[in-house]
C-alpha cells in the first residue's frame, strides 16, 4: 500500500480496499459473487442458455508505451461500449523467478500484462464483437512483445493458433504454445508423451505429446 500511495496517491487507496483470500475463494470472488460465498456454489452449473458472451485477448508489454501509441489504444477502445482493457503490473519479486522454473514463462523484462475483454448479451452481435476485438489488438501490435507476440493461457485465445477438434498436430501446437510457454514448450510436451503418451486428455490448445501426430 505505501509503494502504491507513494507513486499513485490520486487512487486514495486504503486498507479497507484490499482482500488477502486464498486462490480458492478468489475463483468466487472475480465471478462476482459476494464476499464469503462458499466455492460449492460453483458446482451449480447453469441449465439455462448462456445469457451473455465474451472474448479475451492479451500481450505482454516490455517497453513503455509512448503517449502517442497509449492516445491511439484508447481512441480506439472508447469509440465501443463492449471493450475494456486491463493492465496487470509486473515486475518485484516475479523478475527473481527464472523463466523456466514452471511451465509459466512471462517474468523478468515484462512491464506488465494486457488483458483485452469484450461482453455482450445479443448472439446476433457477436461477429461484430469479435470485429471490434481484433481492431484494437491490432492497433496495440506495434508497443507489445514480438517474435512471438506472448500471450498469456488464462484468457484462452484461439485467434493465437489452435488445433482441430479431436485432434492434435505438433505443428500446429508449436504456433500457440511458443506464444503461452516460450521455451518452456519443449519440456513440456516431453512431460505430456511421458505420462500422456495417448494425448487423451486434449483441446484444441493441449500441449501434444512429441510424437501426437
Amino acid at each position: 500500500m505505501a509503494i502504491i500511495n507513494k507513486n499513485l496517491p490520486e487512487l486514495g487507496l486504503k486498507r479497507e480496499d484490499c482482500y488477502e483470500m486464498s486462490w480458492l475463494n478468489t475463483t468466487t470472488f472475480w465471478a462476482d459473487y459476494p464476499l464469503g460465498t462458499p466455492t460449492s456454489v460453483l458446482l451449480k452449473r447453469p441449465s439455462d442458455p448462456p445469457g451473455a458472451f465474451f472474448k479475451s485477448k492479451s500481450d505482454y508489454v516490455k517497453k513503455p508505451i509512448p503517449k502517442e501509441g497509449i492516445e491511439k489504444i484508447f481512441k480506439t477502445m472508447l469509440k465501443f461500449n463492449t471493450l475494456w482493457m486491463q493492465w496487470n503490473p509486473y515486475g518485484g519479486v516475479m523478475d527473481e523467478i527464472p523463466s523456466n522454473a514452471t511451465a509459466f514463462p512471462h517474468r523478468k523484462e515484462n512491464l506488465f500484462k494486457i488483458q483485452y475483454f469484450a461482453l455482450w448479451t445479443d448472439a446476433k452481435a457477436t461477429d461484430a464483437n469479435l470485429g471490434l476485438m481484433k481492431e484494437l489488438y491490432g492497433v496495440a501490435e506495434p508497443y507489445v512483445s514480438s517474435n512471438p507476440r506472448e500471450a498469456f493461457l488464462n484468457y484462452r485465445d484461439i485467434d493465437v493458433g489452435s488445433n482441430p477438434s479431436g485432434e492434435t498436430i505438433v505443428e500446429e501446437a508449436q504456433i500457440y504454445g511458443s506464444k503461452y510457454f516460450l521455451g518452456n514448450l519443449k519440456r513440456l510436451m516431453d512431460v505430456k508423451a511421458k505420462y500422456d503418451p495417448e494425448n487423451f486428455f486434449k483441446y484444441e490448445q493441449s500441449v501434444p505429446p512429441l510424437r501426437a501426430t
